[in-house]
């Protein structure tokens, strides 16, 4: 393993223990739920916008699952703080896994993108946002609400 992948494992492992943006917010204006039912990972995305009604002000998660998925949505609340709704909503996926910084499995790919489709259908369901091209209608093997 190089230098540069333990590192990467490092971040992953302090942001799984030491997760950002961990809780809820009472009063979100955006809310969705979830659910990698091949391997149990779950994840509740609570977003409050700023007085533009448009900027991410506040961004917190709750859930259980395995180390990348909740570093990832660690990863993901520090990465949207401050953008647009539309600017999230667009958000490349690449943008998350080169934050990650390892190579993932197929089936890790599932887990790291969990908040990531979270947050998006969050802000779809409070904004109206355009969910991803690539879901055509589903969300492939995730549960989302």
């Amino acid at each position: 393993m190089s230098e540069f992948d333990q590192l990467y494992r490092e971040v992953i492992l302090d942001h799984y223990k030491n997760p950002r943006g961990h809780g809820e917010l009472a009063d979100a204006d955006a809310h969705a739920e979830g659910q990698n039912p091949l391997c149990g990972d779950e994840v509740s995305i609570f977003v409050a916008f700023g007085e533009d009604g448009d900027t991410i002000d506040e961004v917190k998660f709750s859930g259980r699952g395995c180390a990348i998925s909740q570093a990832a949505t660690s990863m993901l609340t520090e990465m949207v703080q401050g953008r647009s709704a539309s600017e999230v909503a667009s958000l490349p996926r690449d943008e998350l896994l080169d934050e990650i910084g390892i190579p993932l499995t197929p089936v890790r790919l599932k887990c790291a993108l969990l908040g990531l489709s979270t947050l998006k259908l969050a802000l779809h369901k409070a904004k109206g946002t355009p969910l991803p091209e690539e879901w055509a209608g589903a969300s492939g093997d995730l549960d989302l609400r």
